[in-house]
């Protein structure tokens, strides 16, 4: 195998390793997660365009500022010695930005589709947009932040296996086992606030 195919891949599994990271230290609310998000998401920008998948691509842009403010809110209550908080939505805040993410993805996608050659740009404008929504959720320690990943990951795994990025979407795959996970530890979390 030559040095030009080893790179990309060399660069998937190291922006892979990042990712898992970075959840992993989301679920125990550990703000270094934001960092390795910065890192994961700086490689995959670059892996999302080799795979024509613009709007996944320029999402990375927004995964590292939402790092850096997540970074901020979490940084703050940790200097506070603050207790971290698990918040929620009312069904009507779910509705409304759910309604507004299709919206988002339709016309993203719809101008995709004219203007590019955007491979699936309607599979990929939802994924982005559900995942800016998703990622500002997690940044506001919103419970519902997981069941939003697991729907937009689900997804994903198969966007990307229509790719040929084959560890990229066996991340996501893993990415739900720990979703599972996240879920549970943060809604035991809420209870406690609550008791």
């Amino acid at each position: 195998m030559t040095f030009s195919l080893m790179c990309p891949i060399l660069i998937e599994i190291i922006a892979v390793i990042f990712a898992i990271i970075y959840l992993l230290l989301a679920v125990k609310q550990d703000v270094r997660c934001w960092y390795a998000a910065i890192f994961s998401s700086s490689l995959y920008f670059f892996i999302m365009m080799s795979a024509n998948l613009y709007m996944e691509a320029y999402l990375q842009i927004f995964y590292i500022l939402m790092a850096i403010y997540g970074w901020l809110q979490w940084n703050k209550v940790s200097q506070n010695k603050s207790k971290f908080i698990v918040r929620t939505w009312s069904m009507k805040q779910h509705l409304i930005i759910i309604s507004l993410v299709v919206l988002l993805a339709y016309t993203s996608g719809s101008l995709l589709n004219i203007y590019t050659e955007a491979a699936l740009p309607f599979i990929d404008a939802f994924t982005t947009w559900g995942a800016i929504i998703a990622t500002y959720m997690v940044a506001k320690k919103l419970l519902e932040n997981w069941i939003y990943w697991f729907v937009i990951d689900s997804i994903s795994v198969i966007l990307f296996a229509t790719r040929g990025l084959y560890l990229t979407s066996l991340l996501f795959f893993v990415y739900l086992i720990i979703i599972y996970f996240g879920y549970k530890r943060w809604t035991k979390i809420k209870h406690e606030m609550n008791d």
